[in-house]
């Protein structure tokens, strides 16, 4: 098995009749999922997804992929190729056509209405080509053929890609699910069609490798639903992703089963299941689905609240009815059901959730103690199963952690894929396919791009260690006002504490330590404030570190006069 390698350089010039693979995301990760296809100088891209930020990210709303390694070749490209409408695969489209609007977009007709409906939010107007399965299309030098594939939302397709070179095929995200609520199945019969031809390339979904078995059938969570809708006495509140269709469609079915109404709060729930149900994927009954004003006029016994926030977001509906800063209170008695699987990194945050609802009572459902989610990725049996149809002759496994990746890689060899044509790849790293062959060649900046509010890209490394620093240690501020000539002080230190559990008073013995410094530098004939920000800030955490075993954030403002 290929892999790579932190020496990594530029890549080479593409060979003539070469396939380059370059994977912007989605690798090592879970989320932010994005490949570049090159061949013939033009590119095609493969989903532009988001990453959601973990607890080491503070501040930090969405994380995009890099897209420095395209931006000059923004002409290039022939298509937007969206596999399917969650978030971490078309969350950073927005992002890119702002750099370029004109770039087509191609998806399913459910796929291509959600990111119409985000790209509103940004007052861009896509161009859009909509295809099915079984659909090929020539764009550029990339013919590309979509094949159905069963996902946890509705319209999900795989894309074989054939150029000159050879024939690539990205899963996208995957399962086999042999009864789909919806009766669409991924299309074995197709995988295997293309492996008759030849699938030079295969990129496949890595996300439960490490899972044995199959994945059980999404109708299976119905008599759970069943179940809980039987035994609450009071409102049910669900919390799920905002795109899940098949699982809102479970809901709805148990809340017309109990004589329940169903409202939808969350901007995102509310845009998601409009659209869903306006294009015929979520049946909804007449009467069913209710504005969440009139909730209260209806008896506790009778209501489902449908809301984001299944992964403890901060600003999802769930996470704040659990902080009591939500117009909807939970009061003893009521069920809360988190109808989604926990995303690696989000563990913590989901328990708190579950905790602070717990406290005022709530009887909370979860995967931990019910069968109320069941994931949308193939495991392991599943894999192997799909393998041995498509019998690539390269596979490079993607959409995965290291673990998951290692571990699909692992699967395909036990089906007969050579060791020397598994790559396994990392986000920037370039693969080549060449006479048949995918190796790795080199590497390009894939990095981390944070999205903080209405600012993108400024935030940086440095400045989230910063806020890290902040968050865990505290700021203390040194104000000093000095002579500009002699360098003496005029007036301070003036010293201030904030979030660092040292109270201002304390200071005091530092003081005198300040003044010495400065006085010696003065007569030293340093006078530049600069050099004496940084007298101070050695002075000040000398001191902190050896009093309190602290390292605190220290912003010494020295002025002269």
């Amino acid at each position: 098995m290929s892999h790579p390698h932190p020496e990594l350089g530029t890549p080479p010039k593409l060979p003539k009749n070469g396939l380059r693979v370059t994977p912007l995301g989605g690798l090592g990760e879970i989320g932010r999922n994005m490949t570049v296809f090159e061949f013939g100088g033009r590119l095609l891209i493969v989903d532009c997804g988001v990453l959601f930020p973990e607890e080491e990210q503070p501040g930090i709303d969405l994380i995009l992929p890099d897209f420095s390694s395209i931006r000059d070749r923004l002409d290039d490209i022939e298509g937007i190729v969206l596999t399917h409408g969650h978030e971490d695969h078309i969350g950073g489209v927005p992002y890119l056509l702002r750099e370029k609007p004109d770039i087509p977009l191609i998806g399913s007709k459910l796929t291509l209405a959600l990111i119409e409906a985000k790209l509103q939010e940004h007052r861009i107007r896509p161009y859009t080509l909509e295809v099915a399965e079984g659909d090929r299309e020539r764009l550029g030098p990339f013919d590309c053929e979509f094949v159905a594939v069963n996902h946890s939302i509705p319209d999900a397709l795989a894309v074989a890609i054939r150029t000159p070179a050879g024939m690539a095929v990205a899963t996208g995200d995957f399962k086999m699910d042999q009864l789909p609520l919806d009766g669409r199945l991924t299309d074995l019969h197709a995988f295997a069609r293309l492996s008759e031809e030849g699938i030079d390339l295969l990129l496949s979904d890595s996300t439960n490798a490490e899972v044995p078995g199959f994945v059980p059938p999404e109708r299976d969570i119905s008599n759970v639903l069943r179940n809980v809708f039987a035994n609450a006495d009071k409102r049910i509140i669900v919390a799920s992703f905002a795109s899940h269709v098949h699982r809102i469609q479970q809901i709805l079915d148990a809340a017309h089963e109990y004589g329940r109404r169903v409202a939808f709060v969350g901007r995102s729930m509310v845009r998601n299941m409009g659209i869903a149900r306006d294009l015929g994927y979520l049946k909804v009954p007449a009467g069913l689905v209710v504005d969440v004003k009139t909730l209260d006029d209806l008896p506790d016994d009778e209501v489902v609240l449908v809301c984001t926030g299944s992964q403890g977001e901060p600003m999802a509906a769930l996470s704040r009815m659990a902080n009591r800063d939500h117009q909807i209170r939970i009061v003893q008695g009521d069920t809360v059901i988190l109808a989604s699987s926990l995303i690696p990194g989000n563990e913590n945050a989901v328990y708190r959730v579950i905790n602070g609802l717990t406290r005022w009572g709530a009887n909370v459902v979860h995967k931990g103690n019910a069968k109320v989610h069941v994931s949308g990725h193939a495991s392991a049996g599943e894999l192997l199963y799909f393998y041995n149809i498509c019998k690539p002759k390269n596979l490079m496994p993607v959409h995965g952690e290291w673990r998951h990746l290692r571990a699909n890689a692992e699967l395909g060899a036990l089906t007969g894929v050579p060791k020397n044509h598994i790559v396994i790849a990392e986000d920037g790293v370039v693969v080549d396919l060449v006479d048949g062959t995918a190796r790795i060649v080199g590497k390009v900046q894939a990095g981390y791009v944070y999205v903080d509010g209405l600012s993108v890209g400024d935030v940086t490394e440095s400045s989230l260690k910063d806020r890290r620093i902040l968050g865990d240690e505290g700021i203390i501020s040194v104000y000093v006002v000095v002579d500009s000539s002699s360098g003496k002080i005029t007036s301070g230190p003036h010293i201030q504490a904030r979030g660092s559990g040292i109270d201002d008073s304390a200071f005091t013995p530092v003081v005198s330590k300040i003044e010495e410094a400065l006085n010696r530098s003065a007569q030293d004939g340093v006078v530049e404030p600069h050099q004496l920000q940084q007298l101070i800030r050695r002075s000040v955490g000398k001191w902190v570190s050896d009093t309190y075993r602290r390292r605190p954030m220290i912003l010494p403002v020295v002025v002269e006069v």
